[in-house]
């Protein structure tokens, strides 16, 4: 066998195989293309021989088959569209003349727009680009130090990682099978107290270092009445915000799925796009360009990923993980801890695309063995994520912003100003790990159902699997007889050491 002419063993070959595999993605080869090569070859050198081609039929069957991969295209469609339609410019002014009061104005405008921004398109490099076309020279030109403006900008832009409805974590629950519905709820209370603390932080700088984020000139907001910042916010930030509302609460409440509203988004997104003039037939296929290259890069991104685990855990490379994380003797903070280290340094060189659909694989099978819920654990990676676009020295948000910047800019600088949002993601993963119901609260809340057996009433319970779809009860009085007991999934199990 192929096998025996390399001289190792199965799980030797699989480990091979994943070396090899972060050695050539070091050189630049083609991601999708590597794991597919890597996979078919390894396969056939081991113990599956031919059976490797009938894998990479039936795992790119799998792939195209899932329903849940449905919702990439739509939203990035949906986040495209909004880009071209000329919404940030507006969104932006209108927010800077309502926050014209508050220290560091223009700084907690640009956090905010890039928040809702960054959940309408989900989209790190497009917001981070934009805000550095708009934003950051206004920044510059009212005084902002450059290094202020820069991490607002950047961290702005990569909120689109975290607060849904999020490409990412559509990736995630995919990879992992977990409920997307799920994963938005988990996420959306961490994303507000991520974005929170950026604005203030902000406030705070500009409270203790007024130098740093001059207020706006008197003159400039003297004629500014209450009825055109009113006029302003309602030609510009309401219609954005109903319909980042519409889609995500039609998702969170149970009346669509994420396929479903990302559709009905895209929609709202070409008439909105539409009320401001701003469609055009260009604009459009542009888009659709665009959303078939990032949906034809994610979908092969799938396949290749698909069968390089397949084949990585049919070698027993699995297998030998596992063994080497027991003989550790972890418990569930240091695995958390080593996990999120490991994925903080792939953020160096790999998108977050690749290591979601290619590493995350490797930890899942390990959560069981301590305790923590894969729900948790896909939050923690999302926050983690914030700080693989901002860490130095392959921060792509930096990059994206320097690209657009004006030439006295520094790189140094903008490396300089996201450090302190990276030590708040820091902060916060924290607090998400110590109270770990930040995350999990809503989705309990959300879709905890419980029937009490003897008054038929709705009670407070565990989430089913389906949300809000309830079994059919049968009343103790009916002629069907007894009610049954209610179905309920196992308590959301908190990492231990984490305390509520």
């Amino acid at each position: 066998m192929a096998a025996n002419m390399l001289g190792l063993s199965d799980p030797a070959l699989g480990l091979t195989m994943l070396g090899l595999f972060l050695v050539f993605i070091m050189l630049g080869f083609p991601i999708a293309f590597t794991l597919m090569a890597m996979g078919l070859f390894f396969g056939y050198a081991g113990t599956l021989g031919d059976r490797v081609l009938e894998l990479l039929v039936q795992r790119t069957f799998a792939v195209m088959a899932n329903d849940v991969l449905l919702a990439v295209p739509l939203f990035v469609f949906m986040g495209y569209i909004i880009e071209r339609a000329n919404i940030l410019d507006r969104l932006f002014r209108a927010l800077q003349l309502a926050s014209r009061n508050l220290p560091g104005s223009l700084g907690v405008a640009t956090l905010v727009t890039c928040a809702m921004f960054a959940t309408a398109t989900g989209i790190v490099g497009a917001v981070v680009t934009l805000m550095g076309l708009l934003a950051f020279p206004a920044m510059l030109r009212a005084g902002y130090d450059v290094r202020l403006a820069s991490g607002i900008v950047c961290a702005g832009g990569c909120l689109g990682i975290l607060i849904p409805p999020s490409v990412m974590l559509i990736l995630f629950g995919a990879t992992a099978g977990v409920s997307v519905v799920k994963l938005y709820a988990a996420a959306f209370i961490p994303g507000l107290m991520l974005a929170t603390l950026y604005v203030a932080y902000t406030v705070g700088v500009a409270l203790a270092r007024p130098h740093w984020a001059p207020r706006l000139p008197a003159e400039t907001v003297a004629d500014i009445t209450m009825l055109r910042v009113v006029a302003e916010l309602l030609t510009s930030f309401l219609p954005l915000a109903m319909l980042i509302a519409m889609v995500l609460g039609a998702i969170l409440m149970g009346l669509a799925t994420p396929s479903e509203a990302a559709a009905m988004g895209s929609l709202g997104s070409l008439l909105l796009a539409a009320a401001y003039r701003a469609l055009t037939l260009r604009k459009i296929t542009e888009s659709v360009l665009l959303t078939a290259r990032t949906s034809a890069m994610v979908c092969w991104l799938f396949v290749g990923s698909a069968l390089f685990s397949s084949v990585f855990g049919y070698l027993g490379g699995q297998d030998v993980v596992e063994r080497f994380v027991d003989g550790l003797n972890l418990n569930a903070f240091t695995f958390m801890l080593l996990a999120q280290a490991i994925i903080f340094l792939l953020g160096w060189p790999l998108e977050w695309t690749e290591i979601i659909v290619i590493f995350v694989p490797i930890f899942l099978p390990l959560l069981d063995n301590f305790g923590i819920d894969p729900l948790f654990f896909g939050v923690m990676i999302a926050l983690n994520l914030q700080t693989s676009f901002l860490s130095p020295p392959v921060a792509m948000a930096t990059f994206y912003l320097k690209g657009v910047a004006p030439k006295h800019v520094r790189l140094e600088d903008i490396f300089k100003g996201v450090m302190p949002f990276i030590y708040i993601v820091i902060f916060c993963m924290l607090v998400t790990y110590t109270f770990p119901q930040v995350a999990m609260w809503l989705p309990d809340y959300l879709y905890s159902v419980n029937i009490d057996p003897g008054t038929g009433e709705v009670m407070p319970g565990q989430a089913p699997t389906e949300g809000f779809q309830v079994e059919d009860y049968v009343p103790p009085d009916s002629e069907s007889g007894p009610a049954p007991e209610p179905a309920s999934e196992p308590a959301t199990e908190a990492p231990p050491g984490a305390s509520n």
